[in-house]
């Protein structure tokens, strides 16, 4: 007797060569069945919530934004102490 989709562990793919017992359009209903049962799980930030998620994102890429600048000025500095100005009197 075959496994079916209901009689399969949860989190394991189907097996190599083993036909799906729903042809092309069940599959995409079910899927479709799926993506509004996870939407309906979707909770919508408060306004409070939402402020506060986008000043934690500025903040962050603002911070990130200083720290690359320093970062390629400081290698950038220690490139021209390594290699020089290129302006070798010759």
């Amino acid at each position: 007797m075959s496994q079916t989709t209901a009689g399969r562990a949860s989190g394991q793919p189907p097996e190599q060569g083993a036909e799906s017992p729903r042809g092309v359009f069940g599959r995409l209903f079910l899927f479709l069945r799926q993506v509004v049962g996870e939407l309906r799980k979707v909770v919508t930030p408060t306004r409070r919530e939402l402020v506060n998620y986008v000043l934690v994102v500025l903040v962050f890429v603002a911070f990130m934004m200083v720290l690359i600048s320093v970062l390629d000025l400081a290698f950038g500095q220690a490139a021209l102490w390594i290699f020089g100005q290129g302006d070798a009197a010759g």
